[in-house]
């Protein structure tokens, strides 16, 4: 009995020195994954912030400098957390080999970030828009903030951040907005009856005290459409792209104005009802 009991006791033993043992070499492995990781952050900032400083003096273009950040950031965290898991005791070899294992369904899952990637490969190559931009697209419309790796990020005109991926901007239409003119167009529904004539003559002196209007091409004037309840006048002029907004609310405010002075009625909806006589014959 005095025999077994010695026995127990000695395996009891190894065991808790070989759980003691494994503990201290766990407890080691995990204090120096956290300083590689501590260390790692650190330095990739450092990285990052030279990285983009070496993008500014070389005078790169703001939409290939935040694409190539975001791209050498995402590569440094990958580097570091491998570096983490070797520190943990797991073989890197084996990892990397896990990692090649699950390489298609990866892939299979990140197709749409991947194709998302090669747009901003493709918006960087031909640059149907950079940093600056006002664009529109399917998705949204609004200023151009950073183009990422896999986004392009516009603030719009109420300051909100729209996050596009970039396989959309790529492949769908986009609109660009940054030239030098713009034409702006208004269409003036008056009453029939109204003298075309005198119409035009009022909207060209209202056109004419406003100095922003560009005087080539020349302002557009014309009877558009007869309407149900209207005649449509279209009236198009060119402004510089910056004036474009400013011209159109003011010519709006001013043309109301000029055709109540000089008593052209703008029509509204009507409906004409003929009362057939239904009087009973005597």
């Amino acid at each position: 009995m005095v025999f077994l009991e010695a026995i127990t006791a000695s395996r009891v033993e190894r065991i808790l020195e070989t759980l003691l043992e494994q503990g201290a070499h766990l407890g080691i492995a995990i204090l120096k994954a956290l300083i590689i990781f501590v260390i790692g952050r650190f330095v990739i900032k450092i990285i990052n912030r030279l990285f983009r400083k070496m993008l500014e003096r070389r005078d790169v273009a703001p939409g290939v400098k935040t694409f190539v950040g975001s791209m050498v950031n995402v590569l440094l965290i990958i580097l570091l957390v491998i570096s983490v898991i070797g520190a943990l005791g797991v073989q890197t070899t084996s990892f990397a080999a896990l990692l090649a294992s699950f390489g298609i369904a990866i892939g299979a899952a990140l197709s749409g970030n991947l194709s998302n990637f090669a747009g901003g490969l493709v918006i960087l190559l031909f640059k149907p828009f950079k940093v600056g931009d006002y664009i529109s697209s399917a998705d949204g419309s609004g200023t151009v903030a950073e183009i990422q790796i896999f986004h392009t990020v516009l603030t719009t005109s109420d300051n909100i951040k729209l996050y596009i991926p970039n396989g959309s901007l790529s492949s769908g239409y986009v609109n660009n907005y940054n030239v030098d003119k713009r034409r702006v167009e208004w269409i003036f529904g008056v009453d029939y009856g109204e003298d075309f004539d005198k119409v035009k003559e009022t909207v060209l002196k209202v056109l004419s005290r406003d100095s922003r209007i560009l005087p080539t091409p020349e302002p557009l004037i014309e009877l558009n459409q007869l309407d149900a309840s209207s005649v449509n006048v279209v009236v198009r002029v060119w402004v510089n792209a910056g004036d474009y907004w400013s011209v159109y609310f003011a010519v709006n405010q001013n043309i109301y104005k000029a055709f109540n002075a000089e008593g052209i009625d703008f029509p509204f909806p009507q409906m004409i009802i003929h009362q057939a006589n239904t009087q009973a014959n005597a």
